[in-house]
């Protein structure tokens, strides 16, 4: 993996606001569960934070991850910009991780069904697939063939797995540290240059 690429553009990330199964701690993947009221403030949070910080964000491209709470995040993010909550793209390089046959299931679920499973992915987060999944380097190959293609600034919606293979590859974060960090749903990041700024 190339770890450090320099960002040809300044890029803004967002990670959906919270639905029911992250509250409840079950992985999501790519079900396309819908944001919750909880997540739908963060999204607003968000996009009052964004408007804020940024006066020329309407000249930004705006992509989206196609599952629909990444979605719903945007939307509402452009409409508390004053923008078009629809006229942005969808990419399918951003979807999840796919959890494979472990979605719907909390951690704690899946130590009582397949521990020692769980106990090899805990040593090895970021090569480990779970069963019908993809492992989070694959993950991050998928989201390095969006990258490059980024030719303007960008802000994007997206989810956990992406941001943190973000992380990994545009500020040189160990990647097995980078899968196994908290990913906020509640704070919009700006990475630029190799450096980040929590907004």
């Amino acid at each position: 993996m190339n770890r450090r690429p320099k960002a040809a553009h300044p890029l803004v990330f967002i990670r959906h606001g919270e639905t029911a199964w992250n509250a409840e701690g079950r992985l999501q993947g790519q079900r396309d569960i819908p944001l919750n009221d909880k997540g739908r403030t963060q999204a607003r949070r968000n996009g009052a934070a964004i408007a804020k910080n940024f006066v020329e964000v309407g000249k930004f491209d705006f992509v989206a991850s196609p599952l629909g709470r990444a979605r719903e995040t945007m939307e509402i993010i452009r409409a508390a910009l004053g923008l078009d909550p629809l006229a942005y793209r969808l990419d399918e390089k951003l979807m999840e991780i796919s959890y494979g046959q472990w979605e719907g299931f909390t951690g704690e679920e899946l130590g009582v069904r397949s521990p020692g499973i769980v106990a090899e992915r805990e040593a090895n987060k970021w090569e480990f697939e779970p069963p019908g999944g993809e492992s989070y380097m694959r993950l991050s190959d998928r989201v390095g063939e969006w990258l490059v293609t980024l030719d303007r600034p960008t802000l994007a919606v997206a989810h956990g797995g992406v941001g943190r293979v973000l992380r990994a590859r545009l500020l040189g974060v160990d990647p097995f540290e980078a899968v196994s960090r908290l990913f906020p749903q509640d704070k919009a990041f700006h990475w630029v240059d190799g450096t980040e700024a929590l907004i």
